[in-house]
């Protein structure tokens, strides 16, 4: 069976099907990317574009690498020195780009929604590398692989999503996977950082107290308090966050349970996640970059048609 839809613009799009296929053709590419030789023909004669119109390090790279693997040809594009800063429209650049005879766009924007403008106006397949404050479908699709890997199995497993949840793209595109695959959320954090709607609207539980969070679950996925997306003060200093919400080899000791501890980067060490964590046993950080590789080629393999 192939995907349902055209784009990944957003876990909330997909069947839990999908999310299946997703995740079974990572793990096959995975087992490529163990190999002497990484690369495969896959992609071959495609042309993607990265289209980058905010910061990224390991998502960019992340898919730059998997296009490669895939043999694809690939063009960067940053707005910065580009003509976005000239006042070009992002319909004027996607077209002049595609005039070009670009076959996939992956796009990662600060405005919530502008992959699915793009995919409206525009005739190739769309990959939504982040988008606003809404989703980060590869990033939740990467999650949910490391989690299944450690675990063996995502039905029923207690997940924590801890942090800034209200401008985390990364929270709402897990508790939709999470969710969608019957694995049981709780989100924690300050009640100023966790929106009013969620636990009607997305079927999760909220916690405001993290010793408690951390002892009822077996996977805590620790975010990063995103700063420069709030335009007014949530909270008092990252000092006092870090002693209410930071997770420390101290606090996990205390609750005399192993559980898995997740990171979607870039850390805040010392703030959210202590050092001594970050690099612990029990983290699985390097396991979830290592897994981006394997989902983004399965994101653009299956999203090429070439698997027909």
């Amino acid at each position: 069976m192939g995907l349902t839809t055209k784009h990944l613009l957003g876990i909330r799009d997909l069947s839990k099907d999908d999310i299946s296929l997703f995740l079974s053709t990572a793990g096959q590419f995975k087992e490529v990317l163990q190999r002497p030789v990484k690369k495969v023909p896959s992609l071959r004669d495609i042309t993607i574009v990265n289209l980058f119109y905010e910061n990224s390090t390991r998502t960019r790279i992340s898919f730059e690498l998997a296009e490669k693997r895939l043999s694809a040809d690939t063009i960067n594009f940053t707005a910065s020195g580009s003509s976005v800063s000239k006042g070009e429209t992002l319909l004027d650049t996607v077209n002049n780009i595609l005039s070009m005879k670009v076959d996939m766009v992956v796009m990662r924007h600060s405005a919530s929604g502008a992959p699915h403008f793009l995919s409206q106006h525009i005739p190739a397949a769309i990959i939504n590398a982040g988008d606003g404050i809404n989703e980060h479908p590869t990033q939740a699709l990467l999650d949910a692989l490391s989690i299944q890997e450690k675990m063996g199995r995502l039905e029923g497993v207690k997940v924590a999503i801890i942090g800034d949840i209200m401008h985390s793209r990364v929270a709402l595109s897990n508790i939709y996977l999470l969710t969608k695959m019957g694995a049981k959320v709780t989100v924690c954090g300050p009640p100023t950082l966790i929106p009013k709607y969620i636990a009607q609207s997305l079927g999760v539980e909220v916690s405001y107290n993290l010793k408690e969070t951390l002892q009822w679950c077996d996977v805590a996925n620790v975010l990063r308090i995103q700063l420069e997306r709030q335009n007014q003060v949530l909270f008092s200093s990252l000092r006092e966050y870090n002693l209410a919400y930071g997770v420390s080899r101290k606090l996990l000791e205390e609750i005399k349970k192993d559980i898995v501890v997740m990171h979607p980067g870039p850390i805040n060490r010392g703030v959210e996640l202590d050092s001594d964590v970050a690099d612990s046993g029990q983290s699985i950080i390097l396991q979830q970059v290592e897994n981006g590789v394997a989902v983004r080629m399965a994101a653009l393999y299956l999203l090429s048609n070439r698997n027909n």
